[in-house]
Formats: structure tokens, sequence, C-alpha cells
């Protein structure tokens, strides 16, 4: 069995949902409290024993390569001005033995295309992808969702999606699995669809923003032609896969906030505030005080 070495991100999203903001800085590096989204789901790669962190990047999206390069002058000042605290945060943003790689994604053709994207790199291994503005939160000794995911891998030894049921609703925003049961908050898919209508969704289990793939579906990709919005869809070159290779969906244990989308970033913000040991038990006394005057209400 091969392990999952690598880990691709795709982030060469516009983010116009986050305009003006996202106007001159990735939707990636926007703040979880004191760390960028894209930092979050690196660290959880790290967690899951990911080496080779694989950026599939566009234009404006220089931050994120500074983000994890070294920064010489800071250091320099932070160590002169005696914040040594502050020098081992940025110092050590990514461990040592992580390696980052940064490939450029011509143009905008899909989720699809940018995992293609990664194939030089990937080789013939299986793989990891996250998508950063899918923040996964856990609590107390539950493992990171992609450790979680590894460590089924680890078992089964096939492609792994990260599902979750969604109201039915909104299965026009996601991929969409037709799943029967197989072992505990595991299942085996069998269909899977992008974006359907509420009518016409299989079920209401959501593919969300974690996956382990199997090396093929770089040849399903590649013999694709564009699919929903014009573009080269990941869900469907999952489909593809599936008619050769098995593919399991797993409920993971955690909460995942949709940073997405506005609503998702601020309840991401205010979930990690309040978790935050600097902040934390103040912004709970700001919030308990706006509930007592009624602003929350």
């Amino acid at each position: 069995m091969k392990k999952i070495r690598k880990a691709v991100f795709p982030v060469a999203g516009l983010g116009s949902r986050f305009l003006p903001a996202t106007k001159a800085q990735p939707k990636e590096m926007l703040p979880i409290v004191d760390k960028p989204l894209i930092q979050y789901a690196v660290e959880e790669a790290v967690a899951a024993g990911i080496t080779e962190m694989i950026f599939i990047t566009g234009r404006n999206k220089r931050a994120i390569e500074d983000h994890f390069d070294k920064a010489y002058e800071l250091e320099a000042e932070l160590e002169a001005a005696g914040k040594r605290q502050l020098l081992e945060f940025v110092q050590n943003v990514i461990p040592k033995h992580i390696s980052c790689i940064y490939i450029r994604q011509s143009a905008p053709l899909g989720l699809g295309h940018a995992v293609l994207c990664a194939r030089p790199v990937v080789g013939d291994e299986p793989f990891a992808v996250l998508l950063a503005d899918d923040f996964m939160d856990v609590e107390g000794e539950i493992q990171p969702v992609l450790a979680q995911m590894t460590e089924v891998y680890a078992r089964e030894e096939c492609s792994i999606l990260a599902v979750q049921d969604v109201p039915r609703a909104e299965t026009k925003q996601y991929g969409v699995v037709s799943a029967t049961p197989y072992q505990p908050n595991l299942e085996y898919v069998s269909a899977i669809v992008e974006k359907p209508a509420p009518e016409l969704a299989p079920s209401t289990l959501a593919v969300v923003g974690r996956y382990i793939l199997s090396s093929q579906i770089f040849d399903c990709l590649e013999h694709l032609g564009t699919g929903t919005g014009g573009e080269i869809q990941l869900t469907d070159g999952i489909a593809a896969l599936m008619q050769s290779k098995r593919v399991l969906a797993y409920r993971y244990a955690g909460q995942r906030y949709d940073c997405g989308s506005k609503l998702g970033y601020l309840q991401a913000m205010t979930a990690m505030g309040l978790k935050h040991p600097e902040t934390g038990v103040e912004f709970r006394k700001f919030l308990e005080r706006l509930h007592s005057e009624g602003a929350l209400k």
C-alpha cells in the first residue's frame, strides 16, 4: 500500500463572493482570528502525515507563496525587538520537513482541471485534495478530518470522499452521491452528480472539501469534456473513476464551516474566537453582553 504523502490545494479561484476584500488578496488568505484559511488546511494535512503540499495557483495568489516562505526582514525585525514568541510563530508557519510546490493554472477551467494540473508532481501515487474554504473544526481528542480519512484509506486502499447530509434545497450547491451502507460512517458510492436540482438529487449526502483519490483519476479527468458551468468537474472525473474503481463516502467527525460564504465565514470566526486562548474568555463575555442587551434577539 502506498502512503498518502502529497496533498493538492486548489487555490486559483477568484473569491468573488468576498469582493472587495479579495480584489487584491486571495480568499484563502482571509484570517480566522489570527491564521489564514490556507494555513489551517495545511496544518490539517501535516497532521495526517503529508509532507508535500502542492498549490494550484492563479493570478494574484503570490501572497500564499509569500506566507509559506521565509520572511527574512520580518524575522530580523522581530529578533531585534526581542519578540521571541512572535518570531517562533513566524518561523514555524510550516514545519521544516514540509515541501511546498506551486503550479500555475493557466485558465479558470474548474476544480477537475485544477486537480489535473497536479499530475506531473503527484505521478502514480494516491493523494489528498483539500479545499481551504471548507474549514473543518474538531473537538478534544478527535483527529483532524484528513487524518481520519487517511486511517480509513490505510484499511480500504481506495478513493474516499468526505460527505455530510445537507438540506435538500441546498443540493444544487454540491456534488451529491447515491450510496449504500458498508461500515460505520462509511458507505459505497454507486453514483455521483454535480449540483443536482433538489427534485433530481439522488440523496442529500453532499461531498465536501476533503478527498483522497487514486492516481487513476488523472486519466479520467484528461478525457473529460466540460460539464456543469462549462468547467471540467472533479465530480465527473470521480463518476468515471467509479466505472473501474471502488469509491467510498466517509461521514467524518467534526464541524464544517463553509468559508466560501459570508455566513459560514462569520460562523467559523465566532467558533474559533471563542476557543482562542488569547480571546476566548473576553469574547464570550462580549457575546453574552450583546445577548443581555438584546442585540442578539
